[in-house]
């Protein structure tokens, strides 16, 4: 699968539970270090407000691609080698997210963006080019990904709809992201796994993003971590975590298995507006797809004939499984990998 760690993980993180296994790049033990030091990696460029500033032609209204919890998120511009700010479109396209000054919590998630996405590399997570950490000044700089976020793709007017082909493309790659982030090697809970969270770049290779939730997972052969309930997508989140706080890596696995429905039907997770019955998607599916005779008005009907129909009854099949409501009755995301390699094949 091509999985790779940057020079292991920062153990230290105020409350963010990353991996006390790992060591820091120098040797010592991040556990005791400062944020300063933390935030000295070499694999990040360490902006100037200022520069940000031009970037995005002084945050501008017209520059805003996206609005989230932490605050909004612009569009820039930078030189493609330099990585200094350029005031036109001639050079590569970035994506900064500038924290509201008034969020303290929002704070422990920018530190906790940078500290996992500066060690973190894999061709299906966002990449992190800098930071600014200036006054009360904190943002974050990414790369551009044009074709914006899964959740509009599958669910807001004006974007294009995703094929058959593009879905499976896309499942396959979240599903390697979080393979990826369970290995041993990073021990990760992503925790919050949803739709908006997919970005996909021209090509539609789909990223992971936003990592100011994720923990670290269980060590020394537990097999959870108990942390509060957090998530800007609740009906996500595996019920176990949001009964108990009991979060584990097959927690991101129940979250998968309702975003793979999402995709398949082209319905939210959650939707007060459909009809009585209907609006739980998961509560739902595992009803109405009993028959599968209903199976073909369950397929989202943008979708475009029906040659990938048995591909279509596997992979909902699998999101089935990967939302059993016994955590260790789900599959590990390496065994989704699979399996969905396979299904790509046949299709």
């Amino acid at each position: 699968m091509g999985l790779s760690v940057s020079s292991g993980i920062s153990a230290y993180t105020p409350n963010t539970g990353v991996n006390s296994r790992s060591v820091s790049r120098n040797g010592k033990n991040p556990s005791t270090s400062s944020e300063g030091e933390i935030l000295q990696s070499r694999d990040l460029k360490k902006f100037d407000f200022n520069e940000l500033k031009i970037a995005t032609r002084n945050f501008r209204q017209d520059s805003v691609i996206g609005q989230g919890a932490f605050g909004k998120v612009f569009k820039g511009w930078i030189d493609e080698h330099l990585l200094t700010p350029i005031k036109s479109s001639s050079g590569v396209a970035i994506a900064v997210k500038r924290l509201e000054q008034e969020s303290a919590r929002g704070h422990k998630e920018w530190l906790t963006e940078v500290i996992y996405l500066g060690k973190l590399r894999h061709p299906n997570l966002v990449k992190l080019i800098g930071y600014c950490c200036e006054d009360d000044h904190r943002l974050l700089v990414y790369e551009f990904m044009s074709r914006g976020s899964l959740n509009n793709h599958l669910f807001r007017r004006g974007f294009e709809p995703l094929s058959w082909d593009i879905r499976m493309k896309v499942a396959l790659g979240a599903a390697k992201g979080l393979a990826f982030l369970h290995s041993v090697d990073v021990n990760v809970i992503y925790r919050n796994f949803n739709t908006s969270d997919v970005l996909l770049d021209s090509n539609y290779n789909p990223k992971l993003s936003d990592f100011g939730l994720v923990r670290g997972g269980p060590t020394d052969d537990k097999s959870h971590v108990s942390t509060a309930v957090r998530g800007t997508s609740g009906w996500h989140l595996a019920p176990e975590y949001v009964v108990t706080g009991h979060l584990s890596v097959k927690s991101d696995v129940y979250s998968f298995g309702v975003v793979l429905l999402e995709m398949v039907s082209g319905r939210r997770a959650m939707d007060n507006n459909r009809p009585p019955g209907q609006e739980n998607l998961v509560e739902w599916a595992k009803l109405y797809l009993t028959n599968k005779r209903r199976f073909l008005s369950f397929l989202d009907p943008r979708l475009d004939g029906q040659h990938f129909l048995r591909t279509a009854q596997k992979l909902v099949n699998l999101a089935l499984h990967c939302l059993n409501s016994e955590p260790k009755f789900r599959p590990d995301m390496d065994d989704v990998v699979m399996i969905l390699e396979r299904l790509q094949e046949s299709n």
